[in-house]
């Protein structure tokens, strides 16, 4: 007996992967709820760098040693002005342009070691993986965490800011 391979390929037409899009989230969402799914509310600033999400840090003008962070400011133009912020994964460090200066901490959440996952609203670091929150300082506002982020030392000299992360 002959056996028929019947494979078929092919492709959706996109109206076909739109509806299939829409309705899949929406049988998602109805089964877990929006709650589950809203720990970042649409005017969280969850790409710091303006970038490719997939690259969430930039890398021209940040240089990575083992004992300091050295930010060139004419190159990382997010840091120009009060409330720009980056997260540097290379570093696991949050750099926040305060207004009053600049606040440096660990990107490592103190709940349960999430470093790569950080919105920045109304002036706090939100940690989306489960929702702790906290100031531009370090400080807790909402947990599930209950220690700070740490902070480091930081000093400017002209358009070269300096990290030491000893």
């Amino acid at each position: 007996m002959e056996e028929i391979n019947t494979n078929k390929i092919g492709n959706l037409s996109v109206q076909r992967r739109d509806f299939l899009k829409k309705t899949g989230s929406l049988a998602v969402m109805s089964m877990f709820g929006v709650g589950f799914f809203t720990s970042c509310a649409s005017d969280d600033d969850t790409n710091p760098s303006g970038n490719n999400p997939n690259q969430p840090t930039p890398s021209e003008g940040i240089t990575v040693n083992s004992d300091s962070v050295v930010i060139d400011l004419t190159k990382v133009s997010n840091l120009n002005n009060a409330g720009g912020w980056i997260l540097i994964t290379s570093a696991r460090m949050l750099v926040v342009n305060t207004g009053n200066g600049f606040s440096s901490l660990t990107s490592v959440c103190t709940h349960s070691n999430c470093d790569r996952n950080w919105a920045l609203n109304n002036d706090q670091f939100i940690c989306s993986c489960h929702g702790s929150r906290f100031t531009t300082a370090g400080a807790v506002v909402q947990g599930p965490a209950t220690r700070p982020l740490a902070s480091f030392s930081n000093s400017r000299s002209g358009d070269i800011l300096t990290i030491n992360r000893g």
